[in-house]
């Protein structure tokens, strides 16, 4: 699923393209706004909510997508043809620009008053210019007994992380994701890691936390399963993390990353 830095990217894009202009084309292709209609109107602003968009138009309302696990958005010029088959979810255009939903998870039509009611649960925003860590840290202690890797997953917690910023988060922090949140000697440490991470790779075409972009070498943990650590040379090991149907893949170092707090 894209993480809090690709959804950024993604609302710097549309933004070029929808921002301050005119649309021409509406075309919602969900049942729910399948005759919704926001032509003439003009795009505010686009803006990203962890792994959430809201795309504001004139009128008061927001259009909401989540691009989930394959979803994206095309930009083209005006009038280029549309990916075939049936994975386009909405189209918006203007007189110069085309933006086409490809396989978005989640396409919503709201009032810009009720954005609360799709995104008011999460968590502050690790690219957020409202960005508040002393609150992150609060809401992952809430549930001490919760391993640290299930935590950092929860988006009411803190929002726009994922599988790969977990792992390397957590290698960098030098904690087992297995470890209860309860027993994490410093979770402000980790989120402030966190933020960082994605902040350094929200312009960047090609992510890297190593700073490192030869093949193999530009993440610590994550996509190395089984191979070499990078610090100390021992096997990355791999696994499944959260109660079924949930479970997602957690990557780490067991000699970095010991599950007892060391000191």
């Amino acid at each position: 699923m894209p993480e809090g830095d690709v959804v950024h990217r993604s609302a710097l894009r549309l933004g070029r393209a929808l921002d301050g202009r005119v649309l021409t084309r509406s075309d919602f292709r969900v049942p729910r706004h399948s005759t919704a209609d926001l032509t003439g109107r003009a795009v505010l602003e686009t803006v990203s909510r962890g792994k959430h968009l809201l795309t504001r138009v004139e009128g008061g309302l927001t259009v909401h997508t989540h691009l989930r696990m394959e979803g994206r958005w095309q930009i083209s010029p005006a009038g280029r043809g549309l990916p075939g088959g049936d994975v386009v979810r909405l189209v918006l255009a203007n007189a110069e620009w085309q933006a086409a939903g490809v396989r978005l998870g989640m396409v919503d039509l709201v009032s810009t008053e009720e954005e609360g009611r799709l995104v008011g649960h999460l968590g502050p925003d690790l690219l957020g210019e409202d960005w508040d860590e002393a609150e992150a840290v609060r809401r992952l202690a809430r549930r001490p007994e919760t391993s640290i890797g299930v935590a950092l997953l929860d988006q009411r917690n803190l929002a726009g992380i994922g599988t790969i910023y977990r792992a390397e988060t957590l290698f960098l922090a030098g904690v087992s994701p297995w470890r209860p949140v309860g027993t994490v000697e410093d979770l402000g440490a980790i989120v402030s890691i966190a933020r960082r991470l994605l902040d350094a790779n929200k312009e960047r075409p090609s992510r890297t936390t190593t700073g490192d972009l030869r093949p193999g070498r530009s993440t610590w943990v994550y996509g190395r399963a089984g191979r070499p650590c990078l610090r100390c040379g021992r096997r990355i090991s791999h696994g499944e993390m959260g109660a079924q149907p949930q479970e997602r893949l957690i990557v780490w170092c067991r000699h970095c990353q010991p599950e007892e707090p060391t000191g």
